[in-house]
């Protein structure tokens, strides 16, 4: 693609209105994020009529792709240095996950044919912080073999450990050797193979993906799952188990918002409402100004609603960091595990730091991304530090991953509350979808949006799809 080009533009969104759309509405949703977009894309492929609103001037909310002017503008950096390049060529995400190649949001854009609408290419490099320096993660039992992350009579233990995981279905009794692992804790599975404390670690946070350490003591089942989720992605490709979309997270909703629009949604950018209508304890309607639209259910991320509808979770910590290189050290392994010496760093890779290793009950990740995914110019790599708040200090969280990055060129860091529903919207038609959480990767953040959508329709979301149909270029 020349330098020329920029971010393709989607004719069919409109750029915001003056007034609400008075009317009735079968649904209003409030935000444009990629729940709320998955969501109001599904209810108009059922014939629902939508109202979706959002008072930014882009589509996205807090998982937004911004250009270089509007992300110096949203954190009041001033003007960007000429010496970035030009605004078009910049897709910046407002928050780092990168999508499992075989994983639930996959499926989901299979289900709902999004993927007609985006390209995507598979992430270079998955690696991990272990004892000061960054590895390459192995996920094969051949890459076990040859992996320096671990010493020469644990491997043999780590290769049957991953056979067990791999060949495991909950369906099938002649797959579990004797273990039920809707009872064993992941503690017991893991004793059972006898693995020793840090391949316990290292396997439950940079290939399960697990924050912290509470799934030690709890069913081992949704682990292996997680751990199988990553095996399949990392073998669909064979360089990570993440792809990502060209252009950057924020076309995901845009293409979700794509499906409704041609379904007969209606959309309304820059549009704040004052209020939220309610008649005997239900939500009717939404209000802004003299003008009303009206719907038997309001749907939208936790900001539109009054503070006794939602509680915080947890606060996350988020810093963008614009580099005018690689990140150091990515360039010390190969895909078998072997040296590569002074081969280039890698463009697009993600690194774990399991917070055992900082000092830290929760993890740090750091995702990665360069002008090959079309989200910056030549020269330039975006890398996105984040974490569950610990410290009380922003900076003092994201040090171990800022500390691996080198020399920063401009940094912007967020602190983002996470919010969930205090019910489920059945009393007071009021449906909220949780704040996209501190991980990785969009499983967690799929669980929330089938749920959503359970609650909304009082039907399962037939996510019964392989997910290997996709299609990203290496």
């Amino acid at each position: 693609m020349s330098e020329e080009e920029s971010k393709p533009t989607f004719d069919w969104l409109p750029e915001g209105m003056e007034a609400l759309a008075d009317g009735e509405y079968d649904a209003i949703v409030l935000g444009t994020g990629l729940k709320e977009c998955v969501i109001s894309g599904l209810l108009s492929v059922k014939g629902k009529r939508v109202l979706q609103v959002d008072r930014n001037g882009y589509y996205g909310g807090d998982g937004a792709s911004l250009n270089l002017t509007t992300l110096f503008e949203k954190f009041q950096g001033g003007t960007p240095p000429e010496s970035l390049g030009a605004n078009r060529e910049y897709n910046i995400d407002l928050i780092p996950k990168f999508i499992m190649a075989t994983g639930s949001l996959t499926k989901m854009l299979l289900h709902t044919k999004v993927t007609r609408y985006l390209e995507f290419k598979s992430i270079a490099g998955s690696f991990v912080y272990r004892n000061g320096k960054i590895h390459k993660i192995p996920a094969t039992p051949q890459e076990a073999l040859n992996t320096p992350i671990m010493g020469m009579w644990e491997k043999p233990k780590f290769r049957k450990f991953l056979i067990f995981a791999d060949s495991y279905k909950a369906e099938d009794p002649s797959t579990h050797e004797g273990r039920d692992l809707t009872k064993m804790t992941m503690k017991e599975l893991y004793a059972a193979f006898g693995l020793n404390a840090d391949t316990q670690q290292f396997i439950s946070h940079a290939m399960c993906l697990q924050l912290d350490e509470k799934h030690m003591d709890e069913p081992a089942l949704p682990t292996v799952k997680a751990l199988q989720t990553y095996m399949y992605s990392m073998t669909r490709y064979g360089t990570s188990p993440y792809i990502y979309p060209l252009y950057g997270l924020g076309g995901l909703p845009e293409s979700f918002s794509r499906i409704c629009a041609v379904h007969g949604g209606t959309f309304m950018l820059n549009q704040d409402i004052d209020e939220i209508i309610f008649e005997d304890g239900k939500a009717t309607g939404v209000k802004a100004g003299n003008q009303m639209a009206k719907a038997p259910m309001i749907i939208g991320d936790p900001s539109y609603f009054d503070a006794s509808k939602i509680r915080a979770s947890s606060k996350v910590i988020r810093c963008i960091c614009i580099l005018d290189h690689p990140i150091p050290g990515t360039n010390t392994t190969n895909f078998a595990g072997m040296s590569l010496g002074q081969g280039e760093p890698l463009e697009s890779v993600q690194i774990v730091i399991p917070g055992p290793q900082v000092g830290r009950k929760s993890d740090v990740f750091v995702c990665a991304v360069g002008h090959g995914l079309n989200v910056c110019a030549p020269g330039i790599t975006i890398a996105i530090v984040s974490c569950t708040a610990e410290k009380d200090k922003p900076e003092e969280d994201v040090a171990p991953g800022l500390q691996l990055l080198g020399s920063i060129q401009n940094y912007f860091i967020s602190v983002s509350t996470v919010y969930e529903p205090v019910e489920d919207g059945s009393k007071d038609n009021c449906y909220i979808a949780k704040s996209l959480d501190a991980t990785s990767h969009f499983e967690k953040d799929v669980e929330d949006m089938l749920d959503l959508y359970k609650r909304v329709t009082g039907e399962d979301l037939d996510m019964n799809i392989n997910a290997d149909s996709v299609e990203a270029d290496y």
